[in-house]
């Protein structure tokens, strides 16, 4: 006898029929169409590890080489007085990859393809090939990273990095999503070498307690413009725009739906406590392997924290790190040309899933290979301005990252795509606070990459202006809001999107078109501002 229930399929919008069959996670497995009961803590935990997985590796590819570089300059420059940031981010990276989550177990869809499906054509284009360039970049970065762990190893470079290359592109290429997810599972694992190399280095107790629980500004006015740029770079570095296409796509390809919500959201939990976790972790060595050294306050690069972690306590501890460091780069560039290669089967509908083997979805794979063998090249070229490129891509992505938001914002409030799932107010209020935010960070940001001597009176103005314009903004929007009404949540367990074809037109009031034309014309200036900084800055290095 078996207690297995099912339910009846039901037609959905997916659009690639591998991702409709039983879910086959690295811990187990649910059949398509279970609707037994979870009833009982071991129920509730099979079902949980089959779930878990998107969650965790996003977020683990979230602490990715650029994440070592900046965790590791806080600690080392402003000792774990900047802690406290990484509490505020927990809600702003739990609301937006819920959204995300939700977004693809309610629809079956990847993000671009919703985005060109009710936004129109250039939206849709105008988020997949900057996300396309974008990732191309951020995956040059994961490799600098692995250049730096295997040079700190005594490695040779070439060969490393080939090989490097050659793992994350074996793991995706086998045709089975289980084989897939139990390798990024394993590498995740990996991270946890962090926390022993922080007890070895033991920071002190207070000091971390006093950096996450009292805000302050380390060094005063004088140094308001670098570490307003530093806290710019740990939001940036904890919420990127490879992050949404990920986690969408990723659910899909797991075949999760709407009945597993609650076991992914706590797969979500689980990823963002490990992250947080990570990132005090390399805070807190990070200042107590170079304070009272010469090292203090001089931050280069993660070989150089290895360095400075080994003298302060012993080899071993160095090597750790340099592991910890290749492990990270690794599980990133999965994540990164994983969200690529999503993206473009989904808007240009081809075979798009780790369900399929390589004879079954060329074209998925061909751009899955293809940016990580781009990186790769680029990094093995003789004297590349790889330190450019990384600074690059990190404006890069602070300006984009604010398209990325409204576009998740608007689709979360779209009933024909989400019906009963759609966002309530609270979510609303919360996810547009933190998108204000999120633009005057990007503000600043484009603004210290042009003028790289901004000062800390004209960041405050800019912060100043940004204000105003976010409450005359919120002004207009709470005068000209029709009434509130209660959201019908009744059968949403069993709600799924329809196919596309069935929907209705998507409306967008005119202060939305009047403020996605703002916004699309600032994207543009500062893309192509940002573009010929580094190409100005590069050539003057030659």
């Amino acid at each position: 006898m078996t207690d297995l229930i099912t339910a009846p399929v039901r037609s959905t919008a997916v659009l690639d029929d591998a991702h409709v069959g039983d879910i086959k996670g690295a811990f187990g497995t649910i059949k398509l169409g279970d609707a037994a009961p979870r009833a009982g803590l071991s129920r509730k935990l099979k079902t949980l590890l089959a779930v878990v997985g998107p969650g965790l590796i996003v977020m683990c590819g979230d602490n990715d080489a650029g994440a070592f570089s900046t965790y590791g300059q806080t600690g080392q420059d402003y000792g774990t007085s900047l802690l406290w940031v990484l509490l505020l981010l927990v809600p702003v990276l739990y609301v937006n990859q819920e959204m995300v989550v939700r977004l693809g177990a309610v629809t079956g869809v990847g993000h671009g393809k919703l985005i060109i499906e009710r936004f129109g054509k250039f939206w849709g284009a105008f988020s997949v090939i900057d996300l396309f360039l974008l990732n191309a970049l951020t995956l040059v970065t994961e490799f600098i990273g692995i250049t730096l762990a295997v040079g700190y190893l005594g490695l040779p470079k070439a060969p490393s990095i080939l090989a490097a290359a050659a793992v994350v592109i074996g793991a995706a290429s086998t045709g089975s999503f289980r084989r897939f997810e139990r390798v990024a599972m394993l590498l995740c694992f990996g991270s946890l070498i962090l926390i022993p190399i922080a007890l070895m280095l033991h920071p002190s107790a207070g000091s971390m307690a006093s950096g996450f629980l009292i805000p302050s500004m380390p060094g005063g006015a004088s140094q308001l413009s670098t570490v307003m740029l530093l806290v710019i770079g740990l939001v940036g570095t904890t919420v990127a725009p490879w992050q949404l296409f990920f986690q969408q796509s990723y659910v899909i390809d797991k075949r999760i739906t709407t009945r597993f919500l609650k076991y992914e959201k706590a797969d979500l939990w689980i990823g963002i406590v490990i992250v947080l976790v990570g990132a005090a972790a390399i805070i807190g060595f990070a200042s107590a392997a170079t304070a009272g050294t010469a090292a203090h306050g001089g931050f280069t690069d993660a070989s150089g924290l290895a360095s400075a972690i080994a003298a302060k306590g012993g080899h071993v501890l160095g090597i750790m790190f340099a592991i910890a460091l290749l492990d990270a780069s690794i599980i990133g560039a999965f994540a990164v040309s994983l969200s690529t290669a999503y993206a473009i089967g989904d808007v240009f509908g081809v075979n798009h899933s780790l369900h399929r083997g390589v004879k079954q979805a060329k074209g998925f794979y061909g751009v899955y290979v293809g940016v990580i063998g781009l990186a790769a090249a680029i990094v093995l070229i003789p004297n590349a301005p790889l330190g450019l490129i990384t600074n690059g891509v990190q404006a890069m992505a602070g300006v984009l990252l604010p398209s990325a938001s409204v576009f998740l914002l608007l689709l979360c409030n779209d009933k024909e795509v989400l019906g009963p799932w759609v966002n309530g107010r609270r979510t609303n209020l919360f996810t547009s606070a933190v998108l204000g935010v999120l633009v005057m960070l990007s503000v600043i940001l484009t603004a210290s990459v042009l003028f790289p001597a901004i000062t800390a009176r004209q960041i405050v103005g800019i912060m100043v202006g940004c204000a105003v314009v976010g409450l005359v903004l919120g002004g207009y929007a709470v005068t000209h809001r029709g009434p509130v009404r209660a959201i019908d949540r009744t059968g949403a367990e069993d709600w799924r999107m329809p196919p596309l074809s069935q929907l209705g037109k998507a409306e967008l009031s005119s202060g939305t078109r009047v403020g996605m034309g703002a916004l699309r014309g600032y994207l543009v200036v500062s893309a192509l501002l940002v573009i010929v900084k580094v190409i100005e800055l590069t050539l003057a290095s030659h």
